[in-house]
Order: C-alpha cells, then structure tokens, then sequence
C-alpha cells in the first residue's frame, strides 16, 4: 500500500487493529441493525416505523416539519415496521428486495442484507406490514420465510437486532 499505512498497520498490531473491508463493515451493520440511508430508511418512512423512535425530539424548541404527523404516531402500533431477519439455513444468501412471507402470506421484504459471520447465517433488515400493527407480540406468533431465487427459507424475525441488542459492546 504504502510506507505511510504500513507504519500505521505495524503500531496498531499492538493495540488489536486488524484490516476490515468495505463487505466486513457492511457485514457487521446488518448484524448490529444499524440501518442504511437510502436502504433501510428514507423519506418513506417515519422514525416509528424504522425502530428510531428514540431519536425523536417531539418537544424541540421552534418545531420541525412533520411533527404533528409523528405526533400523532408516537405511542401508536405503527402498521409497517423494520425488522431484523436471520436465516436458519446457513446456505442462502441474502441480497436485498427478496419476499418475507407470515404464515404462507407476503407481508414485506428485505431492504439490506449480507452474510452474518457472527451469527453464522444471512442477515438483513426489511419492512414487514399488517393493518392491525407490527407489535412484538405479531412478530413472535407467526413463522417466517423469506423468498431467494422462487424457494422459500425458514427466518427468525426480531424488533432488535439479533447480535447485542442492548448495545452493551459498544459501551465497553
């Protein structure tokens, strides 16, 4: 690379840095759940529907567009939901766009993927819909595939990521 980097890659050995690329990081944000602009979240959704609810400000001095909307939002089951997706079969491979299905019924689809090397399978978020609300409780009483290539693969669906959901890694 350069005399530059690979002082940088020898001072850091010492202290555990190691080289990540581009699909490792991507790899390891799916995993977390940290959503992707433009993938996982956009304009389309509200910060409700995206799992970020916590990150708004309803009281913010002066207002902001919108707010009226996800104030009527906040504290509602909203009928569309990001979910977290793991697939049981450690063989297919997750792209983006591919169908979940409840029950044998198409209620969403992948928005990001890429293979989860920590948790030893595919793993993606995606947006699932139901006119009675995505609660926790409608997530956990169905059973879940999602579409790869016209086969249908078992998943677990989950409100939280499936790796450190509580974030206590990061506060380490």
């Amino acid at each position: 690379m350069g005399p530059l980097f690979d002082q940088i890659e020898h001072a850091g050995s010492k202290h555990g840095l190691k080289l990540a690329g581009y699909h490792a990081l991507d790899s390891l944000r799916s995993e977390k759940g940290y959503r992707h602009w433009g993938h996982d979240i956009s304009p389309a959704e509200t910060p409700y529907e995206a799992g970020l609810g916590f990150a708004v400000a309803l009281d913010k001095r002066g207002g902001f567009i919108g707010r009226d909307a996800l104030a009527a939002q906040k504290g509602r089951v909203p009928g569309k939901r990001l979910v977290h997706v793991l697939m049981r079969d450690p063989e297919p491979f997750l792209h983006h766009d591919e169908p979940i299905y409840r029950d044998g019924i198409l209620v969403g689809r992948i928005t990001s993927a890429s293979e989860g090397y920590v948790l030893g399978a595919a793993v993606g978020m995606g947006y699932v819909s139901h006119p009675e609300g995505v609660s926790a409780d409608y997530i956990s009483s169905g059973a879940y595939e999602v579409e790869i290539a016209c086969e249908r693969y078992p998943a677990d669906l989950s409100l939280r990521p499936f790796y450190d959901p509580a974030s206590a890694r990061v506060r380490l």
